[in-house]
């Protein structure tokens, strides 16, 4: 298995404000900290699928807060406030879970896994 090497997208931290440098820093703390999670279980686990379970659960967790800074928008925008910053961190977090679909051993195995999952709490493709 390969080591993932994660990133901050470098047109994202243009995007920034000139005063965003703590917010791009920020960034790249917080992806640096992903990078670990993703690592360690990759490195941890014994074969890939059980990375790939690991890997899930970081996925899913980015996804989380992707939706919850893009709930923020519309209210940022309706007080008034520039939703940048909400902006940035929604697609820094989206973009992280294409950098980890972007390897191909990992992307089948997060699909699997994904899979399972949705059948494993009940979701049958009969009741979509």
């Amino acid at each position: 298995m390969d080591e993932i090497s994660l990133g901050v997208p470098e047109p994202l931290l243009e995007s920034l404000p000139e005063e965003g440098s703590a917010a791009a820093r920020d960034m790249q703390r917080a992806v640096e900290g992903f990078n670990e999670r993703v690592n360690h279980h990759v490195e941890t686990a014994d074969d890939d699928a059980e990375a790939a379970k690991g890997v899930l659960d970081v996925i899913e967790h980015l996804e989380a807060r992707s939706e919850r800074f893009d709930e923020f928008v519309p209210e940022l925008r309706a007080w008034g406030q520039s939703p940048i910053y909400a902006i940035a961190w929604r697609n820094l977090y989206a973009d992280l879970v294409a950098q980890l679909y972007d390897y191909e051993w990992l992307a089948t195995q997060l699909d699997r896994e994904r899979n399972f999952r949705l059948v494993d709490d009940g979701i049958r493709l009969s009741d979509l």
